[in-house]
């Protein structure tokens, strides 16, 4: 065990039943979300379409943690992936309740922990079409996280309100009132939101005055995986295979591409040149990998070298000085960190969710070979930093 505080910066809990209807009026519901019964199973129904994006949003019964951990791997024992998801056991109290929380946070030896949706992460996707109803949605489930999980309960447990940037007057509003109520950070998908005028991306001019706000106040903006839409060939791609795994044990060209929401979502931003309009801007990458980054490094450097003088210094440095990097688990840490700098890793366990660790410290051994200044950056420190406001 580390004599210092570790801190995990990817935790999920599982939604409460009513956490996006509590604080919605139910005048809005047809158009929003509802909950139905198909076959004797809850779902959502979101714009009126039933949402199967997993195949039981009550979570109860629910895999373990860690079911996948195995499978993502490397599948050494050639099992189905179904397989891996056959053990079922009634949702944990820790999943749903603060406290709880904060006691399973001392067993597994964790200081203090990010906490992100789980179903929140999928549903504006769903709704995309209908940006008011995607605003009215989120406006809703931010009320129920402050409810019940708040933005920093005991000063362990930092919650982050769902920000979408389909309505950007919304958008400054609920970043307004997460500041004021005391949120480290705001979270939202990897992905071009679409607004009234269509699809534009997060790095717009149009955004600004988000950016602005995030920019002036100094909060870290998390940027984390979710259903960021098609990024594959379409009726190949697998559509929500991650989650409910729907045509498994065929190829999958989603398993090529996982990384392209982020890839793309991040080299916008350099295009769009949004860190020199907000040089105090600073991105976390959560969840969503870095196998994506030598080659958008490459990318970029290729970039530069054709068009001289469109940056102001090397597109790569503005990156790094900008974006903290949590990798996958099973990612090539020591390659992350020599591209990155040690100062830019951030470890995320993805807990309780089937595809990272049984436990949130099984991490060490990942990191066992780096020397301990390294090790304590990236368990600590780096969290550390982002979580401090930085007007």
């Amino acid at each position: 065990m580390k004599d210092y505080g570790i801190i995990d910066a990817d935790n999920h809990y599982y939604e409460a039943l009513d956490a996006f209807t509590r604080h919605l009026d139910p005048r809005h519901g047809e158009r929003v979300i509802q909950w139905a019964q198909v076959n004797g199973r809850s779902y959502h129904v979101l714009g009126g379409r039933v949402n199967h994006a997993v195949t039981n949003p009550t979570f109860d019964p629910v895999s373990p943690p860690g079911a996948m951990a195995e499978y993502f791997r490397g599948n050494s024992s050639g099992r189905n992936p179904l397989e891996y998801l056959r053990e079922r056991e009634p949702i944990r109290p820790a999943y749903r309740d603060r406290d709880a929380r904060l006691a399973t946070m001392d067993e597994q030896g964790l200081e203090q922990i990010w906490l992100y949706p789980t179903l929140g992460m999928l549903y504006e996707e769903a709704l995309k079409d209908d940006p008011g109803a995607v605003a009215l949605l989120f406006q809703a489930f931010n009320r129920w996280i402050e409810e019940d999980w708040g933005y920093g309960y005991s000063d362990r447990i930092w919650a982050a309100p769902y920000i979408t940037l389909a309505e950007v007057g919304v958008a400054v509003q609920e970043l307004e009132r997460a500041l004021s109520l005391g949120a480290r950070s705001v979270v939202l998908r990897a992905a071009a939101p679409v607004t009234a005028g269509g699809q534009v991306p997060a790095s717009d001019e149009a955004f600004d005055p988000f950016w602005a706000r995030a920019h002036e106040a100094g909060i870290t903006v998390v940027v984390h995986a979710g259903d960021a839409g098609a990024t594959a060939t379409a009726g190949y791609a697998g559509g929500d295979f991650s989650t409910s795994f729907k045509g498994a044990g065929r190829p999958r060209i989603t398993s090529l591409t996982m990384e392209r929401s982020i890839h793309d979502f991040l080299a916008s931003l350099l295009f769009d040149k949004l860190f020199e309009r907000f040089p105090n801007l600073r991105i976390a990458s959560v969840e969503n990998g870095a196998q994506f980054l030598p080659g958008l490094f490459k990318g970029l450097q290729s970039a530069s070298r054709k068009m001289p003088g469109y940056w102001s210094e090397d597109p790569v440095e503005t990156f790094k000085r900008h974006v903290w990097i949590n990798p996958f688990w099973e990612d090539d840490v020591h390659e992350v960190v020599d591209l990155m700098g040690a100062d830019r890793v951030l470890f995320g366990s993805d807990w309780p969710h089937i595809e990272g660790m049984p436990s949130p410290l099984d991490y060490l051994g990942e990191i066992k070979e780096l020397d301990e200044d390294t090790q304590r950056k990236i368990l600590r420190d780096n969290a550390l930093e982002l979580m401090q406001l930085r007007p």
